[in-house]
């Protein structure tokens, strides 16, 4: 790829926008790819998809899972001589989730001296808490924190931190956040000291890592990760939590729902509520 980054643009119908975004998911050249899927124009039924590649071979990948939805139309733009991601973070607008505002240091001005903020810096880490699934999980965490406290609380998959942040800022006295990804383990806690947050995050190579066990078990756990691999860590995710206790599942497509919760209520799980922001749907279930 050269030094312009590319944003790849893709409009339709809703129906035809969310089978595109669990193909772009689904396919291994592109299950790792920074995008997003929103709802741009309510009266004529028109949706967004966002991608960011950062390989020419991921790009190409994402032309071609496209091309499999003709109803699509698909815009290639470059954004020569500029950071693609830090020109994103500078357009986005602060966050407001229940009682958590998530901000970037461009708008450090803005946070309001009522809410529980959360300054969070991306870097090359995924999950600002702009994205529909990130804001899902702070709005699930608000709600369940009218009625009760959390001690120990694992953020699977934390990217930049925010959930496990979150936590910790309200009180949670053990908030561990794990990710495969090294960079985002350092961001994550980089993100830890700038909100003067007791959080800490490891690498750590799903829930049976020691370092994971360690802490466990846990009052609540986050995972806004994908589909497929919420599913895979169903009964893993169950072993790290305390009877009675809450996971937090985003990252999936509303289309998607059906299968995760039914991974989840095999292994005696019960759903207690499930939260839709755009084309993504956040889950909260109980352990038995």
């Amino acid at each position: 790829m050269s030094d312009e980054a590319i944003q790849i643009i893709a409009r339709g119908p809703r129906a035809v926008a969310e089978a595109a975004a669990a193909a772009l998911e689904a396919d291994p050249a592109t299950e790792a790819l920074t995008f997003s899927i929103l709802e741009e124009d309510e009266d004529h039924d028109v949706w967004r998809i966002d991608a960011f590649p950062t390989e020419a071979d991921e790009q190409t990948a994402i032309v071609e899972v496209l091309k499999g939805y003709p109803e699509l139309r698909v815009l290639v733009e470059k954004l020569a001589d500029a950071d693609w991601l830090a020109m994103a973070l500078s357009g986005l607008p602060p966050v407001r989730a229940g009682r958590f505002f998530v901000y970037g240091a461009h708008d450090k001005g803005l946070a309001p001296a009522s809410t529980v903020n959360l300054r969070i810096e991306a870097g090359a880490a995924f999950g600002t808490g702009h994205h529909g699934t990130t804001v899902g999980c702070l709005q699930a965490f608000h709600d369940l924190l009218k009625a009760r406290r959390f001690q120990r609380v694992l953020d699977v998959g934390c990217g930049t931190g925010v959930l496990a942040i979150a936590a910790a800022r309200t009180g949670t006295p053990i908030a561990v956040g794990t990710d495969i990804d090294a960079p985002s383990v350092r961001i994550a806690n980089e993100n830890a000291r700038l909100n003067q947050s007791t959080a800490r995050f490891v690498h750590a190579f799903g829930l049976n890592d020691a370092l994971v066990r360690k802490d466990g078990p846990y009052d609540l756990v986050f995972a806004n990760i994908l589909a497929p691999p919420l599913v895979a860590l169903s009964q893993d995710i169950k072993r790290a939590l305390k009877p009675g206790g809450l996971t937090i599942l985003s990252g999936l497509l509303r289309t998607q729902e059906r299968r995760v919760t039914a991974a989840y209520t095999s292994k005696g799980f019960r759903l207690v509520r499930r939260l839709h922001r755009d084309a993504w749907a956040t889950l909260v279930l109980q352990r038995p």
